[in-house]
């Protein structure tokens, strides 16, 4: 069932949303050579709950972190560990944050020193994906649309788009209906409404979009173990646009 969030709602969302922008600043500030993504996920730990929230993915389906951290040909849900990141890296975290029985969602993707230019490009090319999905959203536009602004843009930058996994709706729970593809055709799909809240997330590849699981039961990663990027952000569907929550 798809929730449509009240005023007062949107007001813990939007608390929500900006602990993870800041969470996720933070980690972009520390994430540097030398350092390993289990002290990345325990700053980002301390931050959450200095704020008087709670890690949204911490014990969801039994995940032992707070951040999602994903390296180069890791996709999604990479769990932090004793890795130590090195120059040339692209890094992906994901983090959420639960405010007052509310959530929000977030990723960004984060060059670690020197990178590639292929790879500097596929990050860019990501965000940008974001944005230009975002850029037709309003009430009343189809989840087709977005999906297909979303892809139609990234493909014709020579990159392709992770199918098996989507951007989901959002607010007293982590995942809400409706599953929000990256993906998808013109004219389909249901249409957006006022005040629905939805964390649109691009998952892009510099090779195929085929994936595969990780045997940690969690990290996904390109199957031909290219490079890949991810971007997200939580929004509400306003009348005429967007508001983004966790920018």
């Amino acid at each position: 069932m798809i929730s449509i969030k009240s005023e007062t709602e949107l007001g813990q969302m939007r608390r929500a949303g900006a602990i993870v922008r800041d969470v996720l600043e933070l980690v972009g500030e520390n994430a540097k050579p030398g350092i390993t993504t289990r002290r990345l996920d325990a700053i980002a730990y301390d931050y959450i709950k200095k704020c008087n929230a709670s890690p949204s993915f911490l014990g969801y389906g039994g995940f032992p972190g707070t951040l999602c951290t994903s390296i180069d040909s890791e996709i999604v849900h990479g769990i932090p560990g004793h890795r130590v990141l090195e120059e040339g890296m692209l890094l992906k975290i994901d983090a959420g944050a639960m405010y007052n029985g509310f959530h929000s969602d977030a990723a960004r993707t984060f060059a670690i020193g020197k990178i590639d230019p292929e790879k500097k490009r596929l990050m860019d090319v990501c965000k940008e994906a974001f944005f230009a999905g975002i850029s037709i959203l309003k009430e009343g536009v189809r989840l087709g649309d977005l999906g297909h602004a979303i892809q139609s843009f990234v493909e014709k930058n020579g990159f392709s788009v992770v199918r098996e996994l989507v951007g989901h709706g959002i607010g007293t729970s982590m995942h809400e209906d409706p599953s929000v593809p990256n993906y998808g055709v013109e004219g389909r799909g249901i249409r957006l409404a006022r005040n629905m809240t939805i964390a649109i997330e691009p998952m892009i590849n510099m090779g195929s979009r085929h994936v595969r699981q990780l045997e940690d039961g969690w990290t996904v990663v390109t199957q031909d173990g290219s490079p890949s990027a991810h971007y997200e952000n939580t929004v509400v569907i306003k009348e005429d646009g967007v508001e983004i929550l966790t920018l």
